[in-house]
């Protein structure tokens, strides 16, 4: 046998995480790190290198409220069952209290409405989003550090043996699960440390430059780590996989959610049970005004969320509801100077499908191609 002196890239990963990857980096913005920790456990899981007889992967999400930790997850589920609801939600903070544990595994034979009380954790919820392809399970204990001893104790089992023991005695297994922690532990400290310093560390933090960026980067998921070996004991940090940290999101990353969010608006409406579809064009000064309703970098994705639902979906639901669009329009939503709001204008109409598409499929720029769309549709009567 000749002896081979073969290298190889332990860097490279196969074509379904890969795949994974393209797909979360798309639908996350801004946490590149922390999708990437995500995309290594589960490259882990298809290697058939996860321990056996626990979860495939407890993961600890830290960061700031608004930075995607939820989303994530969600996103995960999208990519991989290609559904963002296949997720098991616990908000722990509805379990604050010891007694209200039978809700998650059921109330013991004998005890005082045993047969009302179903356990929110069985195998079959746990299951029940499996595909052919993919046979992953989502768990996700939102704001771990509410949660009561008796939540704790239970979770710190599931942690380490991936096996839960219900009211009546049965077992679920959690060996086919990917368990999310999220947390706002630490959330202060990394705000103060991601937001710019008045003088020459401010001018440092605007200069784009990766090393600035990697040296925040480690400086962040030290601070978040801290906190929460800080607060959670020794055992609970031991039966964590991996300690995820996401940053706080900054004015051009919340450009990219907001763009993202239009087009979610954009998929509600082309699929509204009304039938009434339109497509709708956000101009810059527009999409300005949204950022500056709803930046706060204590509140970071979610509170630009409340600001294009109260500023855009609420007078696009106005604008169907009294008949003002019809099936086919464009609208233009811009900014009114004076009003200081957005107007909203009819600048096409009766567009068919494939004029619709056509407009979506090239992220339309009123400004330098109505002209050209007008001409294209007034030629084509296209049903």
């Amino acid at each position: 046998m000749s002896q081979l002196q073969i290298p190889l890239d332990p860097t490279r990963t196969g074509a379904d995480a890969t795949s994974l990857h393209h797909a979360l980096h798309g639908m996350v913005v801004g946490q590149d790190e922390a999708v990437d920790q995500i995309v290594d456990v589960y490259q882990m899981h298809l290697a058939g290198m996860s321990d056996p007889g626990r979860p495939i992967a407890n993961l600890l999400l830290l960061g700031p409220t608004g930075s995607g930790k939820t989303r994530t997850v969600e996103a995960l589920a999208e990519a991989l069952v290609n559904n963002p609801q296949a997720v098991i939600k616990i908000d722990c903070g509805e379990f604050q209290h010891s007694h209200e544990i039978a809700k998650l595994i059921g109330s013991p034979p004998g005890y005082l409405g045993h047969r009302e009380t179903h356990a929110a954790l069985n195998q079959r919820e746990l299951d029940k989003y499996h595909t052919d392809n993919v046979q992953v399970s989502f768990v996700l204990f939102d704001e771990i550090e509410k949660a009561s001893d008796a939540l704790w104790n239970l979770l710190l089992g599931i942690l380490d043996k991936g096996v839960l023991t219900l009211g009546d005695n049965s077992r679920v297994d959690f060996s086919r699960c990917m368990i999310f922690m999220t947390s706002n532990i630490g959330a202060a400290e990394m705000e103060a440390i991601a937001t710019p310093k008045l003088g020459f560390d401010a001018r440092l933090a605007n200069v784009k430059s990766d090393k600035i960026d990697e040296k925040l980067t480690r400086k962040l998921a030290k601070t978040g780590e801290d906190a929460a070996r800080r607060r959670f004991t020794p055992e609970f940090i031991n039966r964590i996989d991996k300690l995820v940290v996401f940053k706080p999101l900054d004015e051009p990353e919340l450009r990219r959610v907001l763009d993202i969010e239009l087009t979610n608006v954009q998929k509600r409406i082309l699929h509204s049970p009304l039938e009434k579809p339109f497509v709708f064009n956000v101009t810059d000064p527009a999409k300005s005004f949204l950022l500056a309703q709803g930046t706060d970098r204590r509140y970071g994705a979610r509170h630009l969320k409340r600001a294009i639902e109260r500023l855009l979906v609420r007078p696009l639901s106005n604008l169907i509801a009294s008949d003002q669009v019809s099936s086919g329009d464009l609208i233009q939503v811009d900014f009114n100077e004076d009003a200081r709001s957005l107007s909203f204008t009819r600048k096409a109409e009766g567009l068919g499908v494939t004029g619709m598409a056509r407009i979506l499929r090239k992220g339309i720029d009123i400004s330098s191609m109505y002209s050209e769309a007008a001409a294209y549709f007034r030629q084509a009567s296209i049903p």
